[in-house]
């Protein structure tokens, strides 16, 4: 077990480490899924700060989700996440998938985002 956490976390540095070269100062959207929720976050690498966060957890959301580790889950909080970036004035961004195979609730997510307006 510890040796494929090694190699995940090889993978994941390995990932940002391009996502981050290629950003050009767009901000950052980090995801992270667990077995029970999605969370999803913009962040500024230039400042090291979170700019806008949504996640299945927020009041919102838990009304009306079945569950928070469902596809749709993933396209509120794609959706919720995109709306709040517009407002922040933020369009362009680069997409982080954290380690995780671009499938399921990350592509979700993603497309999600992507309808809302943001352009990666």
């Amino acid at each position: 077990m510890i040796k494929q956490a090694k190699i995940r976390n090889r993978r994941v540095q390995r990932i940002r480490r391009s996502v981050k070269a290629a950003a050009n100062g767009r901000a950052r959207l980090s995801v992270h899924r667990s077995s029970k929720q999605i969370y999803a976050q913009l962040i500024d690498d230039t400042k090291g700060e979170t700019v806008v966060a949504a996640s299945s957890l927020e009041k919102g959301l838990r009304g009306e989700l079945k569950s928070g580790a469902t596809i749709a889950a993933a396209t509120a909080v794609g959706k919720t996440l995109a709306e709040r970036a517009k407002a922040k004035g933020l369009t362009r961004i680069v997409f982080d998938r954290g380690g995780y195979l671009f499938h399921g609730r990350i592509k979700a997510l993603a497309e999600a985002a992507r309808e809302g307006g943001l352009e990666f």
